[in-house]
């Protein structure tokens, strides 16, 4: 079995929101949105080459993999511009649903993060304007 069939596999039996399969290590974390991906650039956690399975693959998270290094990405949910993003950086991606874009939770608009991406393209800018974002919308609860 792949790294990225492994990850495939987890993700749809562990009630995880991402995972993240090299060889024999796995990551894998419950949490939504984007904060599993933050967390593994905080605490310097090498997944360059791993294969990511993840529920939804909006821009931000797109961006957040570019900065990781990991090879490829399956998807349940993905929007087009995160899916452009992450093959025209050579990154095996594969879905099962792609939409044009990433709704937020109350289904009335984008998902802040994928708004805030939507004109970026490069990884660092993209980075700190999520983590702006995300520090703005913990500030606001």
């Amino acid at each position: 079995m792949t790294d990225l069939e492994r990850a495939k596999v987890l993700l749809a039996q562990g009630g995880y929101t991402v995972v993240l399969c090299r060889d024999d290590v796995t990551h894998t974390d419950t949490r939504r949105g984007v904060s599993p991906l933050l967390s593994l650039l905080d605490r310097g956690v090498c997944v360059t080459g791993f294969a990511a399975a993840d529920k939804v693959v909006g821009k931000a998270a797109a961006f957040l993999y570019l900065r990781l290094g990991v090879a490829a990405v399956h998807a349940a949910v993905i929007s087009a511009p995160a899916y452009d993003l992450l093959t025209a950086h050579g990154i095996d991606t594969t879905y099962d649903t792609l939409v044009p874009a990433i709704r937020n939770r109350a289904g009335d608009g984008y998902c802040p993060m994928e708004q805030v991406t939507l004109p970026l393209t490069d990884a660092v800018e993209a980075e700190v304007a999520i983590r702006k974002r995300l520090a703005e919308l913990i500030a606001r609860e």
